[in-house]
């Protein structure tokens, strides 16, 4: 976003929110990489599957409520941001989840 001083506030409005539509379209258009996320779920998985294979139910309740209030304020998130159906629930499950790159 180009900062002009000597511009009217009205144009700069309407031109930063072309350049915020225009931002939106793209990352709209982008494909998700979801490899990430897919470990990222798998690690969850298994620490949920062992917390509960040993009985710490309350643990068990704690990380599952953790990451599903995470999923669903992500959810949101992309739901006001302007997406619906399937590109809103990749965009929530790779914020959610997406730290399986870093592994």
């Amino acid at each position: 976003m180009n900062f002009d001083e000597s511009e009217p506030q009205s144009v700069r409005e309407e031109r930063f929110a072309a350049e915020r539509a225009e931002s939106r379209a793209a990352r709209k258009a982008a494909s998700l990489d979801l490899w990430g996320a897919h470990v990222g779920a798998v690690i969850v998985t298994i620490a949920v599957v062992l917390l509960s294979w040993y009985g710490k139910l309350v643990a068990l309740g704690i990380v599952s409520g953790i990451f599903m209030l995470w999923f669903a304020a992500a959810l949101a998130w992309a739901y006001a941001d302007g997406d619906h159906g399937r590109h809103a629930l990749q965009r929530a499950y790779n914020i959610t989840f997406g730290w399986g790159n870093g592994v």
